[in-house]
């Protein structure tokens, strides 16, 4: 079963333990979140706030893009605020790459960390 995540209502919906479960997210405004078909990688990274780990669905010449914990070093930002607002244009503020709950985040790792990803 894919991960899907729809940009218009800054969600990812996923079957966790035999169920399915759809939770918000936090997407990129510019540049955008890119859309299409991905295979999942799980990548370690050194990079601070990011909890050790990403997992990575699409890399560029110049950017990589992942499903992350939500990445909380600019307070001014309030990134845990946004995702859990009910307004869904307080959901774009990342720079391209998904932010999830660190519950969420578990989640996939358990059951989905190199599987198929769609974001339309």
């Amino acid at each position: 079963m894919p991960i899907i995540v729809t940009i218009a209502l800054a969600t990812i919906c996923f079957t966790y333990n035999g169920a399915e479960e759809c939770h918000p997210v936090l997407l990129g405004k510019n540049p955008s979140t890119p859309t299409g078909q991905y295979t999942l990688a799980r990548r370690i990274t050194q990079d601070p706030g990011y909890g050790g780990d990403v997992l990575q669905f699409h890399e560029t010449k110049d950017e990589v893009y992942a499903i992350h914990r939500v990445w909380l070093l600019n307070y001014k930002q309030k990134r845990m605020e946004r995702l859990k607002s009910s307004n869904i244009s307080d959901h774009f503020i990342s720079a391209g790459c998904i932010n999830v709950e660190p519950e969420v985040y578990d989640k996939l790792v358990d059951c989905c960390s190199d599987g198929q990803l769609i974001i339309k």
